[in-house]
């Protein structure tokens, strides 16, 4: 059975409705970064943080997995599938997909100050004063800018069997998708699917799907299993 590393950015979830923080009208608009979004933050105000997060994760709470996400479900019949996401919602999750690495962590989910240790926030709010069992403060389990992505080691170690790379709903140009097409298999195919124009120089046997994820992962979806079918 082949395998297929998908690696996912905001563009797949922006279909479901959730806005990221390079759209002007998304959650973002009214908060500055440096506010909400890293240990700074997070030691000047964690109140706010806090509340910030709640809204997110009330955002993914209603959102549902659209088409792309359903389609990637479809071809674990005949595909070993990774996805491996950027995204700290848990829509390929709710789709039906199997093996899932957040690079970013799951807003789902908290984790101690203490010893990182993750939790499920059952009520949908994390708040001061929720703790771990060591009565140290819950903070959201999210990646902020500024702090290291420990799961990045595991995915390019995930990439170097891949037989099928699908990029899906981020560029080329911004890092670690810019560097994770180097960490798989000279003979890979790469697919990059993406409704704008994309810098591809150098690149070998790369194909890119000028679509929405919703559009072109169920086409490539159905061009896989059909190959497969052969």
């Amino acid at each position: 059975m082949k395998k297929i590393i998908v690696f996912s950015g905001a563009g797949i979830s922006a279909e479901s409705g959730l806005k990221t923080f390079r759209d002007s009208d998304g959650l973002w608009e009214n908060y500055d970064l440096t506010e909400v979004a890293t240990p700074e933050a997070w030691e000047k105000d964690p109140k706010m943080v806090l509340e910030f997060y709640n809204m997110r994760r009330k955002q993914v709470l209603e959102s549902s997995p659209n088409k792309s996400h359903l389609a990637l479900v479809e071809l674990e019949k005949n595909f070993d599938i990774e996805i491996i996401t950027q995204n700290i919602d848990d829509l390929h999750e709710r789709a039906g997909s199997s093996k899932i690495l957040h690079l970013h962590g799951e807003i789902l989910k908290s984790r101690s100050t203490h010893d990182d240790r993750q939790y499920d926030i059952e009520s949908g709010y994390l708040n001061i004063g929720d703790t771990c069992e060591n009565n140290s403060q819950l903070r959201p389990d999210v990646v902020w800018f500024g702090e290291a992505v420990p799961n990045m080691t595991i995915a390019l170690d995930l990439c170097k069997d891949a037989d099928i790379l699908i990029i899906i709903g981020t560029s080329l140009t911004v890092y670690p998708a810019a560097n994770i097409v180097d960490f798989v298999p000279n003979s890979c195919e790469k697919y990059v699917i993406d409704p704008k124009d994309i810098l591809s120089a150098g690149i070998k046997n790369l194909t890119i799907i000028k679509e929405n994820a919703s559009v072109g992962i169920p086409m490539l979806a159905d061009k896989l299993l059909e190959k497969s079918l052969d």
